[in-house]
């Protein structure tokens, strides 16, 4: 039985909180696919399994029914969320970015990797709500700008940092800030706006010419941004597809980890009995463990909530390594073909530095847990990064006679 959902203090449960809180997103809804693994008869597969849409394939006039027994899982498609800036970079300015907006923001700050998928986010949706968005990007200028150092350049403001500068990110974010600021202007962060009733407060009144820049940090990783996350679980449970299940073992990749802990944080105040598994991509295990002992730490203190018992000794998320350790943003041999695999066989697209981790991980839990709980995977997005690595890695996108790269 599902058990009640925890209570802040006062009676404020998470819905309470969530009904409260005005979004950048319409909705929080999303498409789910499920898709189904079996064996590959083919040598050329490395991973020798072969998958199929069965959501879509069902659609399909004269579509076969999904066989009974079939290891399956489900993808949240929240890489459809928006054409160019989606995923969980969405998510995270979903509670985020309206809150800035009512502190009276007219730019916002951020930094992010010459194809950061977070800087692009941030610089499209400021500009549909009508924020200035300014971008520090690592590194130089691309000969041919694609991907989301493109989306970065249509529709922000961007300066490129040397790696030196962007090493201390901080004092390069506040250095930019006061510049764009000016004299009369004011300088915030956004993680010193949050306030736990999620009110706005009653700061210096600017003229009317002045600028108030708000800076947000390398990939959101704010306590405001894990409510868009947990909007989702919000979301998810309500579908008669996850609500009927007694246990969902949900998998996500980590980039900063912020995703994860508000999945996590998510299930366990809604009451759910759902685990997280984080594939760690971007940091060691000790510094995703501190990330979301402050998280959580941060969300206790948003929420009025003591929730102690809830979080235990050994935290909420389940961290793990992806199945082929490597130093951040590098591509071994044979990921883009496996990309290429899932694009033709599903419709979906995955991307080898993070999506295709939580993608693996999903198809192990799905084969090998003999619990028979739902497996889900988050797609987070970050397609568009697959430009960027076709500049660096061309020898893996090369077509051959055969159509097989």
């Amino acid at each position: 039985m599902r058990p009640a959902p925890v209570f802040a203090s006062g009676g404020r449960t998470l819905g309470n909180i969530l009904s409260a809180t005005e979004w950048m997103l319409p909705s929080p809804a999303t498409q789910v696919h499920t898709i189904s693994v079996l064996p590959s008869h083919s040598p050329s597969h490395a991973p020798h399994f072969t998958f199929s849409n069965l959501t879509t394939a069902l659609k399909t006039a004269g579509a076969k029914g999904d066989e009974q027994g079939t290891p399956r899982f489900d993808v949240v498609r929240d890489d459809l969320l928006h054409p160019l800036a989606n995923g969980n970079k969405a998510r995270k300015l979903d509670a985020l970015l309206p809150l800035i907006r009512r502190r009276g923001a007219t730019d916002v700050i951020t930094c992010g990797g010459c194809q950061s998928a977070h800087a692009a986010a941030v610089a499209v949706h400021c500009a549909e709500w009508g924020i200035r968005p300014h971008l520090l990007l690592r590194g130089e200028q691309l000969d041919v700008p694609t991907g989301y150092n493109l989306i970065s350049l249509m529709f922000g403001n961007v300066t490129y940092a040397s790696r030196s500068v962007y090493a201390h990110r901080d004092e390069m974010l506040y250095e930019h800030a006061k510049k764009v600021a000016g004299t009369s202007g004011l300088v915030l962060w956004a993680d010193d706006i949050i306030r736990d009733d999620l009110s706005v407060d009653e700061e210096t009144v600017l003229e009317n010419d002045s600028r108030r820049v708000v800076i947000i940090k390398e990939g959101a990783g704010t306590v405001q941004a894990l409510l868009g996350v947990m909007r989702l679980v919000e979301h998810l449970s309500s579908l008669s597809s996850f609500h009927n299940d007694e246990e969902v073992h949900v998998v996500v990749d980590a980039g900063t980890g912020t995703t994860a802990v508000g999945l996590a944080l998510g299930a366990v105040c809604l009451g759910l009995n759902w685990r997280v598994t984080a594939v760690m991509l971007a940091d060691t295990l000790e510094r995703y463990k501190e990330q979301e002992k402050s998280l959580i730490s941060d969300f206790k203190g948003l929420c009025h909530e003591d929730c102690h018992e809830l979080v235990g000794t050994d935290g909420l998320v389940h961290w793990v390594d992806r199945f082929s350790p490597r130093r951040f943003g590098k591509v071994l041999g044979g990921e883009i073909a496996s990309c290429r695999q899932v694009a033709q066989q599903t419709g979906i697209l995955l991307d080898p530095v993070y999506t295709l981790a939580a993608w693996e991980q999903a198809v192990d839990l799905c084969r090998g847990d003999g619990r028979g709980a739902k497996v889900a995977m988050i797609h987070t997005g970050g397609t568009l990064g697959l430009f960027g690595l076709a500049q660096r890695y061309p020898q893996h996108f090369a077509a051959t006679a055969n159509g097989q790269a």
